[in-house]
């Protein structure tokens, strides 16, 4: 099964991301993601075998119990490549950071090949070029790069099972399903 990591931001921060991406330029070089897929991803596993899955959710526990909760909002924007707009995020950093690299060694240590450890940078994925298409992001990034939503604390590690579209029909976007979550420490401070 396809999994990884994340923080899923609550109802609240999804309905105000949702109303500024509704008030955006229309841009028909972008498939935008369903608001049903908004998360922060932070450690990506790709495919997991089953055998492995008691041992990376005992780690991911583990892993959830030593972070402590953190405050987050999504702020601004900003793109990968020409052909990716995100939104960002801001607040407790630090604490999302340090999550990430958690997740991804428990997933490590449970066997999932992972990818090449990079710099983390926190952000939700808003839209992907089409196929061939050059897309002019400035005019949404200008747009959405004053948006500041409400904080929340983050206080759950999920993982996350991603179906990929089968179908073959034009638009249909992947289906995530949260597999497992698991409680961050309260914060002491």
């Amino acid at each position: 099964m396809r999994l990884f990591a994340a923080v899923m931001p609550p109802p609240p921060a999804v309905a105000a991301l949702r109303d500024a991406v509704r008030a955006l330029p229309h841009e028909p070089g972008l498939r935008w993601t369903a608001e049903a897929g908004w998360h922060f991803t932070l450690a990506f596993m790709g495919e997991v075998r089953e055998t492995v899955l008691p041992d990376l959710h005992a780690r991911l526990a583990r892993a959830a119990a030593r972070t402590e909760a953190f405050s987050l909002r999504i702020h601004g924007a900003g793109h990968f490549g020409a052909n990716t707009l995100w939104a960002g995020a801001a607040g407790g950093l630090d604490g999302m950071r340090m999550l990430a690299e958690r997740a991804d060694a428990a997933a490590r240590r449970a066997g999932v090949p992972m990818e090449q450890h990079h710099r983390y940078t926190p952000h939700l994925t808003l839209a992907r070029g089409r196929t061939g298409g050059g897309v002019d992001l400035g005019p949404l990034l200008e747009s959405l790069a004053g948006f500041e939503g409400a904080p929340w604390r983050v206080d759950s590690l999920s993982l996350v099972r991603s179906d990929l579209p089968v179908s073959g029909i034009p638009g249909e976007q992947p289906r995530y399903e949260v597999v497992g979550a698991w409680p961050l420490a309260a914060a002491t401070r």
